[in-house]
Formats: C-alpha cells, sequence, structure tokens
C-alpha cells in the first residue's frame, strides 16, 4: 500500500493510504442488475512509524450492491522497555460523505474497544450508526494513539456482503423531561460509559445502577460516538431524566458534551495547537448542550485538558473515586475562582461525575446536587450552568450551605449576597451522611475556618462569621479523616461558592 497523501494542520496530521478496490458490482449482481448474494474480502498489512500522524484514512472503494461491511483488524504488541509507550491502535469508519472535519461522514468508532465491527442498513455493532451502505469512496481511520519504538504493524480485514438493503428504522429518543418535583435539589451523574464505546454495561444495566445510587438525572457520554443515542429511551422514566451527549476525546484532553439535541455528533479530530474547539464548543452549545473539561489533571496520555477553559460551561473537578489528581483539579479551580474575582470576570462553576465504565466501578460516586426549577434538561442545564450545585460522594450525603447578614439577606450556593464589605455575615453549612469528617471554608484568600469532626452519627452544622472585606467568596469541603500526613483528607463533598459583597461579573 503506498501513500496517497499527507495531510498536516498543526499537530493533528492524517495520512491517506491507497485505496482498497473490490468488483465494480456487475459480479455481484444478476442480468437485471439486481444486487446477488455473497461476499468479498480484502486483506491490507503495513506497519506505522513512530511519529506517525494521529490518523491514518485507509479507503475502500465500495461498489453498488453492498447491504453489509465489516472490517476486522489487529496490530502487534510487542514489548517496550520501561517508561516508554507501547502500541496503541484505534479504529472506526466514515462513509461515502468523506472525512472532513465535522464528521459528515462519520459513521462510527470504537478506539480501541474492539478488533471488528460491521455496518448496515437495519443494525451495527455498538459505536457504529446503522444506515445505508451506499457506493463510493469509504474511509477506515485508523487512529495510532501510541506507537512502540519498533512500529506499529497492523492488518485489517475488510469484508463485502452483496444483497437488498435492509431499511433503517427511525431513531426514538428519552425524553427531555421526568416528572419532578418542581424547584428542588436534584443529584445526577453527566459522565457515564455504555457498551457503545469502551465501557461493558448497557444501557439497561446503567439505568439499573443510577436508580439505585438515587440519581434523578444522568448523561450519556460514549467516547467519540452518538450512536448510543436512540438506545436510552426505554430505561428513562418518570424518575430518572436521561441526556444525551458524547465525551469528545482529542488527543490533548476529554470534554464533555452535556446534554445535546438527540443524534449530535462531535468531531473529535484534533489538538489545541489547531486552534478548532472553539468551533467544536460552539457546536455544543448551538445543540443546547454544555462544554465540560473532564478530570483536566488526569495522567492518563492525552487526558490532561490543553485547551484552555475559555470556553467552558463548567468543570468536571471531582473524577470517579477521590484520588490526587482530583486535589489538584480542585486547586486549579480555586485559583480560576480567585482570579475571577479580582478581575471581575465570570466563574466556572465546578461539577463531579463517576466516569464509570464497567464493574466494579460505582454510578454515582460522585454525583452532582443541582437546585433545578425541575426534572427537565434546560433546567438542569440552567442549574449547572449557574453553579447552583454541590458534589457529594453519595446518595447518603446532603449539604446545605448558606450565606446570610445581619438585616434578613440570604444567599445560597452559586449565588452572591448583597451586602456591605464590612457587614458581619454568617455562613453555615448543615450536613448529613458524614460522620467523623471535618467541614473547611475556602475563600479567595485560602482556607480561613476547619471544624472538628463532626459526631459518629454524620450530622452536623457548622457556622462561621466573617465580612465581604475578608472573604470575597466561601465554598464549603467536607474532608474523611486523615490516617497520617499533613495533606487534608479525600473530599465527601464539596459546594460550589457563594459570593459575598457587591455585585459583579463574577456572578456568571
Amino acid at each position: 500500500m503506498g501513500r496517497r497523501a499527507l495531510f498536516v494542520t498543526g499537530a493533528a496530521a492524517a495520512l491517506t493510504l491507497g485505496s482498497v478496490t473490490f468488483a465494480s458490482g456487475a459480479d455481484a449482481a444478476d442480468g437485471s442488475g439486481t444486487p446477488a448474494g455473497g461476499s468479498e474480502t480484502r486483506t491490507v498489512r503495513g506497519t506505522l512509524p513512530t511519529g506517525s500522524p494521529d490518523f491514518v484514512y485507509l479507503p475502500v472503494e465500495v461498489p453498488r450492491g453492498v447491504r453489509e461491511i465489516r472490517v476486522a483488524y489487529t496490530y502487534e504488541r510487542p514489548s517496550v522497555p520501561a517508561g516508554t509507550a507501547g502500541n496503541a491502535l484505534d479504529i472506526g469508519i466514515f462513509d461515502e460523505r468523506g472525512t472532513a472535519p465535522g464528521g459528515r461522514g462519520f459513521r462510527g468508532w470504537s478506539g480501541g474497544a474492539r478488533t471488528e465491527f460491521f455496518v448496515r442498513g437495519d443494525d451495527a455493532t455498538p459505536g457504529y450508526v446503522p444506515g445505508p451502505v451506499r457506493a463510493g469512496t469509504w474511509h477506515i481511520a485508523l487512529g495510532p494513539y501510541t506507537v512502540a519504538p519498533q512500529g506499529l504493524a497492523y492488518e485489517v480485514t475488510i469484508t463485502l456482503t452483496y444483497g437488498e438493503q435492509a431499511p433503517t428504522p427511525e431513531p426514538v429518543y428519552p425524553p427531555e423531561r421526568a416528572k419532578g418535583r418542581g424547584r428542588d435539589w436534584y443529584r445526577g451523574d453527566c459522565h457515564l460509559h455504555s457498551w457503545y464505546s469502551d465501557g461493558r454495561r448497557t444501557p439497561a444495566e446503567i439505568a439499573a445502577l443510577a436508580r439505585a445510587a438515587g440519581l434523578d438525572f444522568i448523561n450519556t457520554s460514549d467516547h467519540n460516538t452518538h450512536s448510543a443515542h436512540p438506545h436510552w429511551a426505554d430505561q428513562a422514566g418518570d424518575d430518572l431524566l436521561i441526556m444525551l451527549g458524547e465525551e469528545v476525546t482529542t488527543r490533548n484532553g476529554h470534554v464533555v458534551a452535556l446534554g445535546t439535541d438527540p443524534g449530535t455528533f462531535v468531531d473529535w479530530r484534533y489538538r489545541a495547537r489547531d486552534n478548532r474547539f472553539g468551533r467544536y464548543a460552539r457546536q455544543i452549545r448551538g445543540a443546547g448542550g454544555l462544554v465540560v473539561p473532564a478530570h483536566p489533571h488526569a495522567t492518563c496520555i492525552g487526558c490532561a485538558w490543553k485547551f484552555g477553559f475559555g470556553e467552558a460551561d463548567a468543570v468536571e473537578v471531582w473524577n470517579g473515586p477521590y484520588t490526587p489528581d482530583d486535589e489538584v483539579a480542585l486547586a486549579d479551580w480555586d485559583g480560576m475562582l480567585v482570579a475571577s474575582v479580582r478581575s471581575g470576570r465570570d466563574w466556572i462553576p465546578a461539577m463531579g461525575n463517576s466516569d464509570a465504565h464497567r464493574d466494579p466501578d460505582p454510578v454515582g460516586t460522585p454525583q452532582t446536587v443541582v437546585l433545578a426549577d425541575d426534572l427537565t434538561r434546560e433546567a438542569v442545564q440552567d442549574g449547572i450552568r449557574a453553579g447552583r450545585s454541590y458534589v457529594a460522594e453519595s446518595k447518603t450525603v446532603s449539604l446545605s450551605f448558606t450565606a446570610s447578614g445581619g438585616r434578613g439577606e440570604h444567599a445560597g450556593i452559586g449565588e452572591r449576597l448583597h451586602v456591605d464589605r464590612e457587614t458581619p455575615v454568617t455562613v453555615r453549612l448543615e450536613a448529613t451522611g458524614v460522620p467523623r469528617c471535618t467541614v473547611r471554608f475556602v475563600t479567595d484568600q485560602g482556607v480561613l475556618f476547619t471544624s472538628a469532626p463532626l459526631p459518629v452519627s454524620g450530622s452536623g452544622t457548622v457556622e462561621w462569621r466573617t465580612t465581604a472585606s475578608y472573604a470575597a467568596y466561601v465554598r464549603a469541603e467536607v474532608r474523611h479523616e486523615v490516617a497520617a500526613g499533613p495533606l487534608p483528607g479525600a473530599l465527601a463533598a464539596f459546594t460550589n461558592p457563594i459570593f459575598l459583597g457587591a455585585s459583579g461579573a463574577a456572578d456568571g
């Protein structure tokens, strides 16, 4: 296979290989031109060197009369020295509409989760989109995520099956409203993976776990594909709002598209230096979604966030069981809060999600608890965007966090308490489900108050007095006990801030 073209756009280079051809269609049809049965197979082998472009496209010339395309692939995984990345090769496919940015021709992506897939009119492998197999140039997309020093030797086998096209079912999507309780606190997990990407759970299994975790809403976020969207409708109910989205997994960080319109696909084929992220962030918002950078300080290859936070509607500060990278993300977010109040810029709310993939990953650990006007997509998004939320490790943890002035002024999470700079302010946290935890009140000046451990019952109230001149904002952290060492214990919960004093741009 010879190289046909090399396209370079910043760091996100794309290599297009020579075409794979099949019969013209005449051999696959009877004398009347009606497609007959049978199949054809072609196998392509090659080796990608270190420093390969992010995407390698293998064109496949698909003739008339094809009802199904099936692809299988393998690649070598040689031993590498300690500390050196080995081979990892992702795969997906684009149809005859092409591979241009935006993904008009996108028909599926499984990353490295599967070794084969198929696409036909009535069905497709999870991660792929059913629909007609039309004649034209399709492209198998290979993504050499990491390449060993020895190179990445691969083999791709393409099988075309001829015959009548199967009709494509009309997709049905979950409703945008559940029964709800009016204006109330609703619990949700907005970063979840099913078997439609690299998860191992079905939508039914995830929905059952969400209900068991006390969740009122979830958001689907499979990697780089929207193929799961029609498969969630029968899991929604009066007790569970299911929003649709995608985890847009680039080589320079991941972003959750939260609550987009059904069927929205967001492209991921770019790096930070390509200066394309703003375009896709606007697409997410144009499709009714929120832009939420995920696990911004995660240590996995390609996971750390490199696009900046100028387009973010919220940021995922806590991802899964609490780990040191979450502690770094929390400190980084607090630094952004400080910068916002000192510059008068808008602030970015925080949230937490489980990023659950498979057993034993718990769904709803952590979960974002949102004050919303109702249990609808729009109301939940409004609450997240406004920062009217806190993050808890489980359904057993509940917080009430308020600030009040001396003349009846009152504000809750994500709001501003309008008081004079020297007016005494009482900050009050009521907590349940957090035995032996300590409470910390954090301001733009740092941690200014730490409580004694709460009782073993897990319930308690902590108050602290301050002024707007001393603290531009106050947020609460509830921490587990520390076994040893100077570091604070793992989070049991934390809140978005309450701002103190005169109004400003930092109200968001």
